[in-house]
């Protein structure tokens, strides 16, 4: 079987990954590769997974635990793709609160899979406006010990990505750079708009030009990097909505925004939420990564008499408290008027991170 091209495409929570995998895996098509995604999260029920697959894309998913903690189930899911999709490039998403890749992942895939893959170089994505505050000491409205994880997929990575770089002007987003590259001296500093477009091309030429994968091993408190995940609440639920002649657009747009006001309201960091309303091949996907301020939309899923509705939130609270905001506002939102069937329902706080395997030295 040929060799496989295989992107790892790190970053916290919010950075814009999905997108990015979406768009990039657009361009390889389009030049007429086969492509396969990999998505990852300790719970099953993606919005990721399902959004990649509506824009007719190979996706297979890893759930339940980080890919660090089930490599037998990262590796699998390569093999899967590379039979069923003969895959030139697989792009692999980790999940966002995941750091020490290049001591669990990259090591091991290039001691146990070197003559099956070409490994890329660790990218990890950034959001400017937490990328700026971390840089400035702060932590990015975060736990310390959340902010921790980010610092350290900063420290390790072999191409910092600034992603969402249509939000800042030109001088801003150079002063930006520059200072990620005093703070982060191995790494090359790329700029994207994963949302846009620019960029993407130039970080393709870099990952495919550039040698070495997992250049760097980082030291990893493993206390601070579980409690780090431990105060996120974790929650994916998927519910089947239905009302006459609903405008789900609408609905959806609503509930997202009456989500991230309870959030507002008592104080609670927000990793990222994200939420899908799906109406056969039609579907409305919607974001929030901060505050009220930073909610999105795209595409739209029209009027009809029902929906499902896939929720995942990421949010420093408990999770049973997490629950409780979220089966409220779905209620508030519904109540009367809609009628509620839970297809699927687990929140959760992640346990600590035992990797499969954690390299000491650079393979």
């Amino acid at each position: 079987m040929k060799t496989t091209r295989l992107i790892l495409a790190g970053g916290f929570l919010g950075a814009g990954k999905t997108t990015l995998l979406w768009e990039t895996a657009r361009r390889l098509t389009e030049q007429g590769l086969h492509v396969g995604l990999i998505t990852n999260d300790q719970a099953p029920e993606l919005v990721d997974s399902k959004l990649l697959s509506l824009n007719n894309l190979q996706v297979t998913e890893v759930s339940g635990s980080c890919f660090c903690c089930n490599f037998n189930g990262f590796t699998d899911a390569i093999q899967k793709i590379r039979t069923e999709a003969a895959a030139d490039v697989i792009i692999a998403e980790p999940v966002g609160s995941c750091t020490d890749l290049s001591a669990t992942i990259m090591q091991p895939l290039k001691q146990y899979l070197n003559t099956e893959l070409q490994i890329a170089p660790l990218s990890v994505l950034a959001d400017p406006e937490r990328l700026d505050s971390v840089l400035a000491g702060g932590n990015a409205g975060l736990h310390p010990d959340a902010a921790y994880i980010y610092r350290k997929q900063l420290e390790e990575s072999d191409i910092i990505l600034i992603n969402k770089s249509d939000l800042l002007n030109e001088e801003r987003l150079e002063d930006l750079k520059q200072r990620t590259a005093r703070v982060f001296p191995s790494a090359t500093i790329l700029a994207v708009s994963a949302l846009k477009g620019t960029g993407i091309d130039e970080w393709l030429s870099q990952i495919t030009a550039q040698p070495g994968a997992g250049k760097r091993l980082v030291e990893m408190d493993y206390d601070i990097y579980a409690n780090g995940e431990a105060v996120l609440g974790w929650l994916n639920g998927t519910v089947r909505l239905h009302g006459e002649n609903t405008d789900w657009d609408n609905f959806t747009r609503i509930f997202l925004k009456n989500l991230s006001a309870r959030f507002d309201k008592e104080n609670l960091p927000v990793g990222h939420v994200k939420v899908i309303a799906e109406n056969g091949q039609e579907f409305i996907a919607g974001n929030l990564t901060g505050n009220s301020e930073t909610i999105s939309f795209r595409g739209s899923a029209g009027n009809g008499e029902e929906i499902k509705l896939i929720i995942n939130a990421r949010v420093e609270t408990s999770p049973e408290n997490l629950d409780l905001i979220v089966r409220q506002t779905l209620d508030d939102l519904s109540i009367e008027k809609y009628a509620n069937e839970v297809l699927a329902w687990r929140y959760l706080q992640p346990g600590r991170p035992e990797p499969t395997h954690r390299f000491t030295e650079v393979v």
